[in-house]
């Protein structure tokens, strides 16, 4: 059960974007989410991937509930928001269906494509070897940094003041492994939700998070009080998520997010949900392949052997 606290910040957040929305599923600025339907949708056969959806008439997204700007949960109109949530608007739309988005935290979206309980994953999930096991990826369609984030004051100032430190990440991410080869003496709190983060940092019982820029940048955006330090630790590229061995939804899904680059409909996303907020401008994924992200996050526990029975997708989207 969520918090009324966790209630509170988020709407305090959403005041503070200027991103309360009416009913009818408008951005905050009063128009239309960026990229909607329109036109003529290609019917695809029955027996792919995109045609059972088109036939269910929705498509299951598996997003975050609470990481702003990539995605939360408006408290007062109860819809869901952000930049990965007009990315999944766009893929709905291409395929004629409405999108249904479901809670996917860190530690259960590899398992919700498993077992069909959504179709898709868009829930800031950085592309890597290991998972790529048990899963498939689209295209890379957002790079993100790693960064500390710590209250104001604190004698933390990068990856290396750690040692001793009480520091949050999220329960199944990518920095999990990070922190534990770059500050293998920290003392990390792994949990199932970033706000769940937050209020820890905010109370000060942990000394400092550790994600995704865009990420710690929502909390700064609720808390003045906390900056990042330090250099960036990682590159994150972002992909979707798909169901292990659905090539060809993969190359679909691709699609969409490169036509994406091409008609602005992704910078009009990230201008909406991130530039608007941070004032610098996106590090393009346009050039960013799979392979590329691979090198990123080399094997490195069980997929060594997956690796060398070329289980692993690597198209060169």
């Amino acid at each position: 059960m969520r918090s009324d606290k966790r209630w509170r910040l988020l709407l305090a957040l959403i005041a503070a974007l200027g991103l309360i929305a009416a009913a009818c599923g408008e951005g905050g600025d009063g128009e239309e989410p960026a990229g909607g339907g329109g036109g003529e949708v290609e019917q695809f056969p029955a027996d792919t991937t995109m045609g059972a959806i088109q036939d269910a008439g929705e498509i299951r997204i598996g997003v975050k509930y609470d990481v702003p700007p990539f995605g939360f949960e408006n408290p007062q109109s109860g819809e869901i928001e952000g930049f990965d949530i007009d990315m999944g608007n766009l893929i709905a739309d291409e395929l004629g269906v409405e999108p249904k988005f479901v809670e996917a935290i860190s530690d259960n979206r590899i398992p919700f494509l498993k077992d069909g309980t959504v179709d898709l994953i868009l829930s800031t999930m950085t592309i890597t070897t290991d998972r790529a096991v048990e899963i498939d990826y689209s295209r890379p369609y957002f790079i993100a940094h790693g960064r500390i984030l710590v209250p104001e004051g604190s004698d933390i100032q990068g990856v290396d003041d750690l040692a001793g430190k009480k520091v949050c990440t999220g329960l199944g991410s990518s920095y999990e492994s990070t922190l534990a080869e770059q500050a293998p003496e920290a003392d990390l709190k792994l949990v199932e939700s970033y706000s769940e983060c937050f209020e820890l940092v905010q109370n000060g019982a942990v000394d400092a998070v550790s994600t995704d820029n865009v990420i710690l940048t929502g909390m700064i955006i609720q808390d003045e009080s906390l900056q990042m330090v330090g250099e960036e630790l990682t590159t994150e590229p972002y992909g979707a998520g798909i169901p292990d061995g659905d090539q060809e939804f993969a190359e679909f899904v691709s699609g969409v997010i490169d036509e994406s680059f091409e008609s602005g409909a992704w910078d009009e996303i990230y201008d909406k949900w991130v530039g608007k907020y941070t004032g610098e401008e996106a590090e393009q994924p346009e050039e960013f392949t799979l392979s590329d992200a691979y090198e990123l996050f080399p094997c490195d526990e069980f997929c060594k052997e997956a690796e060398e029975e070329q289980d692993i997708q690597d198209p060169q989207f």
